[in-house]
């Protein structure tokens, strides 16, 4: 996954994000290519995202 392929504004849930992370994890048998780690960091930024849209709005 490249920043490109994400749409500006697309807005994935958290939950969705997470299990993303998670089969990646799987995917990969526990060991990330330097590929898979700069996908897993997009993820990662983007979940973090998620929980802070969601922490905002139940506020």
């Amino acid at each position: 996954m490249s920043p490109d392929s994400m749409a500006p504004g697309s807005v994935r849930s958290a939950a969705e994000l997470n299990e993303q992370i998670r089969a990646l994890w799987l995917r990969s048998g526990g060991t990330l290519s330097a590929r898979e780690r700069a996908e897993y960091e997009l993820l990662v930024v983007e979940w973090a995202a998620a929980i802070r849209g969601r922490v905002i709005e139940a506020a």
